[in-house]
């Protein structure tokens, strides 16, 4: 479900940000001279559709305000008319294959042309355009190798090494790149300058874009590699920015659900709810019964769930004073407690009577040793160790069968014949009459042993411990 479904929205998101944050095309030089400047398209320029063919800034104008005051840069100039004139008519070209033999031929004529960056990310998006997707990571990489913090190939980087991680191939290797890409976009975003051409409004948009991405990858990275801690680190920003990515948010539940403490299942629960409310088909089934189950392994019980599934479908995001009731199971005292008021001593088992005795008040294992003190009872039990023909050392709770711990000190009345013998790590029918015990390690002492003629009745199911059976 989760290698189906989500790698299909990988790739829808992968196409979007690619045309999204397509750099803006330079407009036609009409005469350029010798010393033309050629506009500064930029690795993190974007333009909409609707603005992708508007001119940017003429040769020998200043460019507009509002780059980075930092890190402003420079304006690029083509010298040569001849390279000027092959730079922008590869650039204008509308059929995406057209733009590619233009950008390719520009880049083998000029190849340290002062635009190559430029022209690299142009023809990294009409790559992207024709569907050619490994022509457009060896382009991305390209644009990286000329700047490495070029923050529209790191995105595409990162989307594409993680919808090839979710679809299963060569998972652990496209995971981690995407996590470094991710990563290192996260990074360049906080250091480079809005490009000089760039409208205020087209570079908050792609800022807001790549880092739900980048957030996204390194994220998921992080949860493949186990860093639960890490990956919560990521993906709740990018939860955060977009509440509607079964992606993220399924990861950022289960990057919860799996970190270990327990106070971090209220908000995994939270957003598995989210999850199982964006899924659909199949995968929707399948998170709300994994979300029901952990559900009721915190709380104890069904009650809630399905107001919680209601909630995060209306509110993406857990509200501040968000809590579910953590479920406490019982002490042992308590359930000692309880088993008294709901059996008879006679109708307990043998590991019951062992907690009681063992966990109980005063008062209540006086309830109990007063019905087993010196009643014979016919039970079946373990043995564990042999010291002489009229002495076992036996096991007759399952928790001791388990452990080979001896819980029963059982003397014969008389010797057991050598064909009678019980074998080592064998059920043993008998008789034996309570005389004592030992609270803890539990250890009940019983004598006037007899061999059983008949069979002992069945084991009975125990309630909290699966025991031998007593009577």
């Amino acid at each position: 479900m989760k290698k189906t479904v989500l790698a299909m929205m990988l790739v829808v998101a992968v196409a979007a940000v690619a045309q999204t944050a397509a750099p803006a095309q330079p407009a036609p030089q009409q005469s350029p001279a010798p010393s033309t400047s050629a506009p500064a398209s930029g690795s993190s320029q974007t333009a909409t559709p609707s603005t992708a063919a508007q001119p940017t800034t003429p040769p020998g104008t200043t460019p507009q305000q509002g780059a980075a005051p930092t890190a402003a840069p420079q304006k690029k100039e083509i010298k040569d008319p001849a390279e000027y004139n092959a730079y922008v008519g590869a650039v204008q070209q509308t059929d995406p294959a057209a733009k590619v033999s233009g950008l390719e031929a520009f880049l083998t004529q000029y190849p340290n042309s002062v635009m190559k960056e430029d022209a690299l990310g142009f023809l990294m998006a009409a790559y992207q355009q024709t569907g050619n997707q490994a022509k457009m990571l060896e382009t991305s990489q390209k644009v990286l190798s000329a700047n490495p913090c070029n923050i529209r190939a790191l995105a595409l980087v990162a989307y594409t090494k993680q919808a090839a991680g979710v679809a299963g191939q060569n998972a652990q290797q496209n995971f981690s790149e995407a996590g470094q890409a991710g990563e290192k976009g996260l990074q360049c975003l906080q250091t480079t300058a809005k490009p000089a051409d760039t409208p205020d409004a087209d570079w908050e948009k792609l800022k807001t874009q790549t880092s739900n991405i980048f957030n996204g990858a390194a994220g998921l990275a992080a949860f493949n590699a186990k860093d639960f801690g890490k990956a919560i680190q990521y993906l709740r920003p990018a939860v955060e920015a977009d509440p509607t990515n079964l992606l993220n948010v399924y990861d950022l539940a289960l990057a919860y659900l799996s970190s270990g403490p327990a106070e971090k299942d209220v908000d995994g629960l939270y957003f598995i709810a989210r999850a199982a409310s964006l899924a659909q088909g199949a995968g929707k089934d399948q998170i709300s019964k994994f979300g029901r189950s952990r559900y009721v392994k915190y709380h104890g019980s069904e009650d809630g769930w399905t107001n919680l599934l209601a909630q995060a479908a209306s509110t993406p995001l857990p509200p501040a004073d968000f809590a579910i009731t953590q479920y406490v199971p019982p002490t042992p005292a308590q359930q000692a407690a309880d088993l008294i008021k709901s059996k008879k001593v006679e109708e307990m088992s043998f590991a019951e009577w062992q907690l009681i005795l063992s966990e109980g008040t005063p008062e209540d294992t006086e309830k109990v040793w007063t019905v087993l003190k010196g009643k014979p009872l016919q039970m079946v039990a373990h043995v564990i160790t042999i010291e002489s023909t009229s002495k076992l050392q036996l096991a007759g709770s399952q928790d001791d069968i388990d452990a080979k711990r001896a819980d029963i000190d059982l003397t014969m009345t008389a010797g057991i014949p050598a064909a009678k013998m019980p074998k080592m790590d064998t059920d043993f029918q008998f008789e034996g009459t309570p005389e004592s015990y030992v609270p803890k390690p539990f250890m009940m002492t019983m004598d006037k042993g007899a061999l059983l003629v008949k069979a002992a009745p069945k084991k009975p199911a125990a309630v909290h411990k699966k025991p031998a059976a007593a009577h």
